[in-house]
């Protein structure tokens, strides 16, 4: 039978080739650095991507 692992071993610093911003709409929008592609919005809370940079 499967277990779950010890708690806390999840993502070790920050998500690599990724960045957020605020767009206009005030939603936290996910950039592919490397194509500067949209990947994702986040509209379930107001609180920004979890170790994804900001851009300035």
């Amino acid at each position: 039978m499967a277990k779950n692992g010890q708690p806390g071993n999840g993502r070790i610093g920050a998500v690599k080739e990724r960045s957020q911003f605020k767009g206009p709409n005030g939603n936290w929008v996910k950039r592919d650095a490397e194509t500067g592609r949209f990947m994702d919005q986040k509209t379930s809370s107001p609180k920004p991507f979890k170790g994804v940079r900001k851009e300035k």
